[in-house]
């Protein structure tokens, strides 16, 4: 089996082009491993930056972006789905599959496995819940803070309630290992980590907020709301959209939405880079390419590791 080659990082750490030109060098395909960017017409906000597949007059396939329709419900099981049927296609095509993404989440859901289902049931809490309305469900399930907000099905009321249970279990138990460990993972998988000095990476962070508010962002979300999606929906897709459907309906003004919105991205990357460092601790080898690294080195360093790797596995 080709091995499944990843490269992970937060926000703003450069991964989507080292991944395009990595893949540009070894022949390779695009998985993108994004919560957000499965979904149409949300381009700047969830920064899709489709340029970066094409190099020179190659164009780098990728999959799994572009594939829901804002509104719609995607979650973590659709993405295993997804990444199962695309995988061997890649394969057959003698190509080589790149992972790339910043959802640390659907990446370790892969490599060790989805394993929320082991959180156990609540009966005092589904007691509670099941006296609830529907909406009242949705509005304290969006009021969670845990891991599982942006990838729970909350389709069904069942769901739902399910949703809220699991949510708050991780935040009640926030080191709760729900992942138990894989034999040889079936992919065979060689990890790679990009993790710029935090200095670097908010500066890098505030000048592309700045730049996408320039570009289209706040346009780009009335489109939306003018397109049939409610401020509740969006709000719910949390970071971008949520702090400017905020603006556009009055709750906040222009530089309290950007304030708000630059600062809680730079918490979204702190939160990243703590989830890799756990899956790091849950037995999952990264590969941290060093930050004084040129662009060049870091795409030998890694078709190198990749190619060395495959060797030892023939």
């Amino acid at each position: 089996m080709v091995p499944l080659l990843v490269i992970i990082g937060p926000t703003a750490s450069g991964k989507t082009r080292l991944a395009t030109r990595i893949a540009n060098e070894i022949n390779g395909e695009i998985i993108s491993a994004d919560s957000r960017q499965v979904y149409r017409k949300m381009d700047i906000g969830t920064g899709k930056d489709i340029a970066e597949y094409q190099i020179g007059e190659k164009n780098i396939p990728y999959h799994l972006i572009d594939i829901c329709d804002a509104g719609e419900q995607y979650n973590v099981n659709d993405f295993q789905h997804d990444f199962e049927r695309i995988y061997p296609e890649i394969i057959a095509n003698g190509h080589v599959p790149v992972l790339c993404g910043g959802t640390g989440f659907y990446i370790f859901s892969l490599l060790k496995g989805h394993a929320y289902a082991s959180v156990p049931v609540n009966e005092a809490l589904r007691k509670e819940l099941e006296t609830l309305p529907a909406e009242a469900l949705l509005i304290r399930f969006k009021q969670l803070d845990s891991a599982y907000r942006n990838l729970a099905d909350t389709s069904t009321r069942k769901r739902l309630i399910r949703a809220i249970e699991i949510s708050d279990f991780l935040i009640r138990n926030p080191d709760a290992d729900l992942f138990e460990a894989k034999g040889q993972n079936k992919y065979n998988p060689l990890v790679f980590g990009l993790n710029p000095a935090v200095e670097t990476r908010r500066e890098r962070i505030s000048k592309r907020l700045e730049s996408r508010l320039q570009n289209g962002l706040v346009e780009e979300v009335q489109s939306l709301l003018n397109g049939g999606l409610s401020a509740e929906q969006l709000i719910y897709y949390g970071l971008e959209y949520k702090y400017v459907t905020q603006f556009l309906t009055g709750e906040l003004t222009y530089n309290e939405m950007k304030q708000r919105l630059e600062t809680e991205i730079h918490r979204f990357a702190k939160r990243q880079m703590t989830f890799f460092r756990k899956m790091e601790k849950d037995g999952i080898q990264v590969n941290w390419l060093p930050e004084d690294y040129s662009e060049c080195e870091k795409i030998q360093a890694v078709t190198e590791g990749y190619n060395n790797f495959t060797s030892r596995l023939s």
